[in-house]
């Protein structure tokens, strides 16, 4: 509390320093609280020996089809055109009734490949020739039948309630190891199914908040950082003038108690700051080679636009990006890889992403970055082996569906769980979507019990009271 003459000492300095104080809110005080030193971005120790150093999530937005992609079920060719009953969780959700729907074939031939000899639809020939280096967890389940809620509760673990964004919690448990960039960044990410809330701090520090880069509906190759650049203020003269601040602040911080929240609110503009000299390099992609460029499929009209998100990617995890997010969607209510009534358009999107996800598979690899980086490619959710109204799509599938991860610390060429028959449900080996949640950060040496933040009296986290890791995949 501050009585009078201690308030005119604080402000006899100028009312910007008195705006600074409010800028530094209580967003900035719970940073301080939180941390160590004084830089909320600092690198953090880990709670054990981390296997990966970051993370590339490949979101796939509105549900590919399981059965059509990486879980081949023969069964739906010998049955096709079959009534069978299904417990549907959004028909039961309506009618409490179970009800019969046509059973419906993959539209996509399989064929095995690598060493493994695993069936991959001809949806991802590409991928598939890396096949040997991905962990298939053919029996994932979540939370949720609608998009909007069923991907809050991927990004967040929760699909009704604020909280922080996975990546924003990797952030806040381990800090960036590149001082000049976010440790958070969502490329292109979609305005709808929760927006913001998918890459939010919530109740974090706002320094831990995902970096938006672009956003859906915007091409990659002009998506850019909002408002990296001042409009009416050079970049040495921005410097001085945080130079100027940091002296204001090193002279009062001696008879304040406040110094922690100007360090805070001062570090967050010194990142923007350093961020005009090293963002732009890093997103430059005219820095690669034409083979490179190539082999993403950059210039390609199908593949161009995924193509630059993914080798964006690969150069962010250059730069040591402890979370970065490659979004493949639009901001739609039925997004992307939704295909109720038309599901040949899953070949479109297949096509678009293919060749761009396998070429930083091999770039990553040829680098030395697959061995500690985390590759994770996946929905929110699958979608169902019969056709929804006895039509031409599939609908909306929580209870069985795949997703793959590859580098990391994860066995390559190693398959975890399965569906039944049809594909339908999982029945051996389930990962509900806490457990994957508990297994990456396990993998990036966070204990998933132990990365809590203390809010009204309670220490929440992102698998909440839930979450096992899945042993049985790390390598």
């Amino acid at each position: 509390m501050f009585n009078r003459r201690k308030f005119l000492e604080t402000t006899a300095c100028g009312f910007g320093n008195l705006a600074l104080m409010g800028l530094a809110g209580s967003q900035a005080r719970a940073a301080s609280l939180s941390q160590a030193g004084t830089d909320p971005l600092a690198p953090k120790q880990p709670h054990h020996t981390p296997k990966a150093k970051r993370i590339i999530f490949l979101f796939m937005q509105g549900g590919p089809s399981q059965v059509d992609s990486f879980d081949y079920k023969p069964l739906l060719e010998k049955r096709d055109g079959d009534m069978e009953e299904f417990r549907d969780a959004r028909v039961l959700a309506k009618t409490g009734t179970v009800t019969k729907h046509r059973v419906m074939k993959s539209l996509w031939k399989f064929n095995r490949y690598g060493e493994t000899g695993r069936q991959v639809s001809d949806l991802f020939p590409n991928i598939a020739t890396h096949v040997d280096d991905l962990c298939m967890l053919h029996g994932m389940r979540t939370e949720g039948v609608a998009h909007g809620p069923a991907t809050l509760f991927m990004h967040t673990g929760s699909i009704n309630l604020i909280r922080p964004s996975m990546g924003s919690w990797i952030s806040y448990g381990l800090g960036s190891t590149n001082k000049n960039l976010p440790g958070f960044v969502t490329l292109c990410p979609s305005m709808g199914n929760g927006g913001p809330r998918n890459f939010s701090n919530a109740f974090l520090p706002t320094v831990y908040q995902g970096t938006a880069v672009g956003r859906a509906g915007i091409t990659a190759k002009d998506a850019t950082i909002k408002n990296l650049y001042h409009p009416s203020m050079k970049l040495s003269d921005q410097g001085k003038y945080l130079d100027f601040l940091r002296s204001l602040n090193a002279e009062q911080s001696v008879k304040s108690q406040a110094d922690a929240d100007y360090e805070a609110a001062l570090n967050s503009f010194e990142l923007g700051w350093r961020m005009q000299n090293f963002a732009p390099e890093v997103l430059d992609l005219s820095r690669e080679t034409k083979s490179t460029l190539d082999s993403y499929g950059i210039g390609n009209s199908t593949t161009d636009n995924y193509g630059r998100l993914c080798l964006m990617a690969r150069r962010l995890a250059e730069a040591d990006v402890r979370y970065i997010q490659v979004n493949y969607g639009d901001n739609t209510n039925n997004p992307a890889w939704d295909q109720h009534s038309n599901l040949p358009k899953h070949a479109d999107h297949a096509k678009a992403v293919d060749k761009p996800v396998a070429a930083l598979l091999a770039d990553l690899k040829q680098r030395g970055l697959l061995e500690d980086t985390l590759v994770w490619f996946g929905g929110e959710f699958g979608r169902t082996p019969y056709s929804e109204k006895n039509g031409t799509g599939r609908d909306h599938n929580p209870n069985g569906f795949t997703v793959w991860l590859a580098g990391g610390g994860v066995k390559a060429g190693y398959t975890h769980g399965k569906t039944d028959d049809f594909g339908f449900n999982a029945i051996d080996g389930c990962v509900h979507m806490h457990d994957l949640h508990a297994t990456m950060l396990h993998l990036l040496g966070l204990d998933h019990q132990k990365l809590t933040f203390k809010l009204d009296g309670r220490d929440f986290r992102l698998t909440d009271v839930h979450g096992n890791v899945v042993h049985e995949i790390i390598s």
